[in-house]
């Protein structure tokens, strides 16, 4: 058995069903062995398209992703997507092929230190030099990878070491995840006199709570304890938002309404809560929070974040005993600030105005999914409104990259939710700028039989980027651009497309197309201007893109 051999089956031990990548003549060895595996190997257009792939993949199935290049720059193109499954907190394992050991003392083609280059972007990585420690370099990159919080890892395997043959006993190793701690008694002791005592606390749930499977404890928490929930862009959906406690998704405005709910609450009770998905500086400007940290690990430090109490250990056990233990809150102003926000989403249901305003476009699409069914938000001006007005009724049905953000992962995040989840319908909803990074990808997803729908946001500019020229300089600057015929485009990839030119199209179109084999690209011009006003009503824009 080769080291490549050796390497698969480590990977097929680990319950890897897929692996999206390139070939290359450095990792030869690997993709023969994929042959004979259980494997199904993703072949993709371009090698940040299948780090994406692994990113969404590893965030929706907590399960890590992996994604495959050769040396050079078939590795550099892997680092955004590797990159943002590390800041998102997404469980990714990225394997590089590399030169031959006897090239790496000198100039040579190709070769770079794809080690040093990866090592700022993952939690771990190293180099395979001899054949004995791939199963436990395997081994160790899945468990950092799948161990909170949560990130990417990478192997870097050069040609001549997996050419090599292995000895007979080598092979792979138990798998193991380390169990989640439970919290210190003394800590939730004094975290339910903290929240007892508060006359407005509010949650703030962020990813952790769906990387954890903790959303049954939250809710049993903000019940028993009649306290209202807010989200992060990255935690919709740990509370439903038909529930009359959830508050949706804070993050938008510094005045906006959820922002002034957590103006108003005298303590915040972050749940799973990541700094990259909100800064603390943003909901505690005045450092006058009481906060109780609930997370698995440890709070970051941050001088607009200092603790009142942390409890450190399983969420889901933290959540239940405090709720047990601490007295309801008798507030009730969350009740206003919900009815606030569900009054705006409503004005827009009918409105038949063309372009169509980014509300009606994505209250048509939320009234023809299902609760199951999966939104993947590319990164723009669109991402604040998916986030706003896109209401979730269950965790990890609407992914929105919030952490490096990068555009882009929309069209091979689809992708990568329609192979794990080929039942339920899965939407990415993107700019036409975000789209063409990787468009390419489409033809992917009709080579692999994947029918998802790409919803354009169409106004050819970075939307996000003007709002923030016109409020600093009052003028933009290098926004705009041209785009090709969407539907051509699709038609030319042998997938299907649409093109609405009457608001009242638009609903229509995405039922049929969720009727085709193939996937759907719906061109649909936006009415932009809605940033503007929004940014006037509440005074000042948060740009987390």
């Amino acid at each position: 058995m080769r080291a490549g051999e050796l390497l698969v089956k480590c990977l097929e031990n680990e319950g890897v069903r897929y692996v999206f990548g390139l070939p290359g003549e450095e990792n030869l060895d690997v993709m023969d062995a994929l042959l004979d595996s259980s494997i199904r190997f993703i072949l993709v257009r371009h090698e940040q398209g299948g780090a994406f792939m692994a990113d969404v993949y590893g965030r929706l199935s907590r399960r890590a992703g992996v994604c495959l290049s050769t040396l050079g720059p078939g590795a550099t193109n892997l680092v955004t997507g590797v990159a943002d499954a590390n800041l998102d907190r997404a469980p990714l394992v990225a394997i590089t092929g590399q030169a031959s050991l006897d090239r790496m003392h000198k100039e040579s083609h190709q070769y770079i230190d794809v080690v040093s280059v990866f090592q700022p972007i993952v939690k771990w990585n190293t180099q395979i030099k001899k054949v004995g420690v791939i199963p436990e370099a395997v081994r160790k990159a899945f468990k950092l990878a799948q161990s909170e919080k949560m990130g990417a890892t990478h192997i870097d395997l050069p040609e001549d070491v997996a050419g090599m043959e292995v000895g007979g006993s080598e092979g792979p190793l138990l798998v193991q995840q380390p169990f989640k701690p439970e919290p210190l008694g003394r800590q939730i002791e004094r975290a339910v006199r903290v929240i007892s005592e508060a006359r407005y606390p509010m949650v703030l749930a962020g990813n952790g709570v769906i990387r954890s499977g903790a959303w049954e404890a939250l809710r049993y928490f903000a019940e028993r304890l009649n306290i209202p929930v807010a989200h992060t862009f990255m935690g919709k959906g740990a509370l439903s938002d038909a529930h009359e406690l959830s508050l949706f998704t804070v993050g938008l405005q510094a005045g906006d309404y959820i922002s002034s709910g957590l103006s108003r609450a005298d303590v915040i009770i972050t749940v799973g809560y990541d700094f990259v998905e909100y800064s603390p500086e943003r909901w505690n400007p005045n450092r006058d929070k009481k906060i109780v940290h609930i997370d698995v690990v440890p709070a970051e430090v941050d001088a607009h974040y200092i603790v009142s109490v942390g409890v450190v250990g399983d969420i889901s056990i933290s959540l239940r005993e405090i709720a047990e233990r601490a007295r309801p809150s008798e507030a009730d102003y969350s009740k206003f600030l919900r009815e606030q926000i569900l009054r705006e989403c409503e004005a827009y249901r009918g409105d038949r105005s063309y372009p169509p305003k980014p509300q009606r476009v994505l209250c048509d699409l939320r009234e023809v999914m299902g609760e199951e069914d999966i939104v993947i938000s590319d990164v723009g001006a669109h991402k604040l409104w998916v986030a706003r007005v896109y209401p979730c009724y269950r965790p990890n049905t609407c992914i929105i990259s919030n952490g490096f953000a990068s555009m882009g992962i929309g069209v091979p995040g689809a992708i990568a939710a329609k192979l794990l989840y080929p039942e339920r319908r899965v939407v990415t909803v993107t700019g036409d700028g975000g789209f063409l990074m990787n468009a390419q990808e489409i033809e992917t997803a009709v080579r692999e039989g994947v029918n998802f729908v790409a919803l354009i946001f169409h106004d050819k500019s970075y939307s996000l980027i003007e709002i923030k020229q016109q409020i600093q300089f009052g003028r933009k600057s290098y926004v705009n651009f041209g785009n090709p015929d969407f539907v051509k485009f699709a038609q030319s990839f042998g997938a299907v497309g649409y093109r609405i030119e009457a608001t009242d199209e638009l609903k229509p179109a995405l039922q049929e197309a969720f009727s085709q084999n193939k996937p759907v690209i719906i061109d649909c011009p936006i009415d932009y201007r809605e940033n503007l006003k929004i940014v006037e009503k509440f005074g000042g824009l948060l740009i987390l893109a």
